[in-house]
């Protein structure tokens, strides 16, 4: 999945490999995650995803800006916007100085399944 952007559908084919889900459990569990983490940022809460990083909802106030063009002062209104912030780990690892050592995905559907 390098040098594209990644997709849902290459993030429903990564789970279907990796966790041996049928293609349509796959895609749908991609989707409820995607759909809770954009549902709990709607509400305006913090989402923290452990060794990956922190997805907040900031408020912006109004502001004057300005039409690069013609130069003509605009006014933006208040608005709320999502920041990520990596975590350390993920840093770490973007930068090649970290290596996952965590149970392979395959182990942790099969823990979850048996319950």
């Amino acid at each position: 999945m390098t040098g594209k952007n990644v997709t849902r559908v290459d993030l429903s084919a990564a789970v279907y490999e990796k966790a041996k889900l049928s293609r349509s459990e796959s895609s749908a569990l991609v989707d409820l995650v995607l759909d809770e983490i954009a549902n709990t940022l709607a509400k305006g809460e913090t989402v923290k995803l452990s060794s990956f990083g922190s997805f907040i909802v900031c408020k912006k106030g109004q502001r004057i800006g300005r039409n690069p063009r013609t130069g003509t002062e605009a006014p933006i209104s208040p608005r709320r916007v999502v920041v990520f912030k990596p975590s350390a780990i993920l840093k770490q690892e973007i930068n090649g100085r970290r290596s996952r050592t965590k149970r392979p995905v395959a182990e942790l559907v099969s823990s979850a399944r048996a319950r």
